[in-house]
């Protein structure tokens, strides 16, 4: 059925610890898992259980193929196929059959298999230009509701004769959904906290049921869990992976014809699974930030012309740090990198409509940095040495602190208008806002001078990467453009040698210009001056390649992998 791609020389390099960098989860010795009462511990089981269950729901998401080509090279392996053995390290790391590394190359693990911009979410056949075909045509003819329901965030699309057909998640998966429904059931059933099994009943609920409303319930109680809360579930729906769906408004003739039918395009979540257990003393610090967000509300640019998730005098926001048992689906998908934290839910999410707050889940595993000694070659490559000593991982956390929180502020509606650029323009403004409010939160006594100076350092030479990102990685794709924004304005500079500098003094003031511009063109909510601003910024430098050509010296990794000491014990 299946040919493999990758020559048994290119897989040996890519699976050698050299070349795939292991993330590892907690096992049954860590303090926080051995600290759980009985009833927890029987709840982090099923939880597991239902996140397994859910993976499958995503591997079909991201290509039709996978699930057969996972069994392939499971049965391939089995046989003492070696080739196949390594190609399933991959596929397990990379959670597919097809994925980019870590410098920007399309890995492909099985011959003449390729990956469209619509994934798993729609026939892998179906073009742009036909896809906005079929859409005028069924809008012409008044198939309005059939052409929502290809639009939505919850939807599969098939072929139906010459025209497409959305079918809602929870009943293209009814059998996967209703599984892990019964698992966070029994769950919730063990678990000591009364609040996070309510949560558990209400996304049973939303898994079983086709209603965006059930959705809206259990993202509203999720995003209020805080106090007492022991165990951490979260079934995340993000948009990164759909660059199909978006296109739709880059159609003129049908842009009109979605405007006077009142159908917003809404691109496919991918659904990722994050589960672990609540780390006390990292939450606590995480919690100090919390009394300035409203507060730094004030200070968004425009504040006056939009609805923000968070005002001032508003507190809807919780935070959590996680010590995590397992990341499946989207969540642990290593694609050229893997989220540190997230702040959820999303603008596009119903709960945010009934009155919901949001909530950022911070990952520690994810963050930890092991080995210092690379660490130390890449900053002696890069990074002007007098700038070492501000160079500082704890920064780092600190400076993710600041995005996530940022990602509430700002318009809360419109965003969909700006296509594919919304999530790259998100991302953008989150980094931009983070650096731009330092000064303000020295001010308030968040930071010191010296911790304003290593998060500064830390974000600058951070954004520089090993290779120049395709358009559709939005997180990387910011990185170049905000480096490009930042050599621009004399901010960052890089000299002959392929080394890093700073200007202390303009790093803040130019955030708050980049922030100025992003927010203006989210307030506009035009797809034109969206590209443009991409155009303009999104330039992979000569700067940028010195310091690239030094990376790829220092550091060899390709692919990366989460390792999952506690869940493979559960679950065995």
């Amino acid at each position: 059925m299946f040919e493999l791609n990758l020559s048994e020389e290119e897989l040996k390099k890519r699976t050698d610890k050299t070349y795939l960098l292991t993330k590892t989860m907690i096992s049954s010795e860590h303090e926080s898992y051995k600290n759980l009462s009985d009833g927890d511990k029987e709840a982090l089981l099923h939880l597991l259980t239902a996140g397994k269950i859910l993976e499958d729901v995503y591997l079909r998401q991201d290509n039709e193929k996978n699930k057969d080509f996972k069994k392939f090279l499971e049965d391939e392996t089995a046989k003492g196929n070696e080739l196949a053995r390594l190609s399933l390290i991959l596929f397990n790391a990379q959670k597919g059959m097809s994925a980019i590394d870590r410098e920007s190359n399309m890995v492909y693990l099985a011959k003449g298999e390729t990956s469209s911009d619509g994934k798993g979410f729609y026939p892998s056949d179906l073009t742009k230009e036909e896809f906005h075909t079929i859409l005028i045509k069924m809008l012409k003819e008044g198939k309005t509701g059939e052409v929502k329901n290809i639009l939505t965030q919850r939807s599969m699309v098939v072929r139906d004769g010459e025209y497409l057909k959305g079918i809602d998640y929870t009943e293209f998966f009814k059998d996967e959904f209703s599984k892990a429904a019964d698992e966070l059931e029994i769950a919730a059933k063990t678990s000591t906290n009364k609040d996070f099994n309510e949560y558990l009943t209400l996304q049973a609920n939303a898994l079983r049921n086709n209603d965006p409303m059930l959705d809206a319930y259990a993202d509203k109680k999720w995003a209020e869990l805080q106090e007492d809360a022991v165990l951490e579930f979260t079934i995340s729906r993000e948009q990164y992976a759909d660059m199909l769906t978006g296109t739709v408004i880059e159609n003129e003739e049908l842009k009109k014809l979605l405007e006077d039918n009142g159908i917003e395009p809404l691109s496919k979540d991918s659904i990722g699974i994050r589960i672990g257990i609540i780390n006390k003393k990292g939450t606590e610090n995480l919690l100090k930030i919390k009394k300035y967000i409203p507060m730094l509300a004030g200070y968004m640019p425009f504040k006056e012309e939009y609805e923000q998730n968070i005002t001032e005098g508003d507190d809807k926001q919780t935070m959590v740090d996680v010590d995590l048992a397992a990341l499946y689906g989207d969540e642990g998908a290593y694609r050229g990198g893997i989220t540190v934290a997230q702040n959820l839910p999303n603008n596009d999410k119903l709960s945010l409509t009934i009155g919901g707050g949001r909530r950022n889940v911070y990952h520690r595993q994810i963050r930890e940095i092991k080995d210092k000694d690379k660490l130390q070659k890449r900053l002696d490559a890069t990074l002007d040495k007098s700038l070492h000593k501000y160079f500082d991982a704890e920064a780092s956390h600190k400076f993710t602190i600041g995005h996530e929180n940022v990602h509430s502020l700002g318009p809360k509606n419109g965003t969909e208008a700006l296509g594919k650029y919304k999530n790259i323009i998100e991302e953008n403004k989150a980094d931009m806002g983070s650096m731009a409010f330092l000064d303000i939160l020295v001010k308030e006594g968040m930071y010191t001078e010296e911790e304003k100076k290593q998060i500064i350092v830390t974000f600058c030479a951070g954004n520089f990467m090993k290779s120049e990102p395709p358009i559709s990685q939005a997180h990387r794709v910011r990185s170049v453009m905000q480096t490009k924004y930042f050599l621009d304005h004399g901010a960052v500079s890089v000299d002959e040698n392929g080394l890093i500098h700073v200007d202390m003094d303009k790093v803040v003031p130019t955030a708050m210009k980049m922030l100025e511009e992003i927010v203006r063109i989210q307030i506009d909510r035009d797809f034109n001056k969206a590209e443009d601003y991409i155009n303009r910024n999104f330039v992979w430098t000569d700067e940028m390649e010195r310091v690239a050509k030094k990376l790829r010296t220092t550091d060899l990794e390709l692919n990366g992998r989460v390792e999952y000491p506690l869940a493979d014990e559960l679950l065995k």
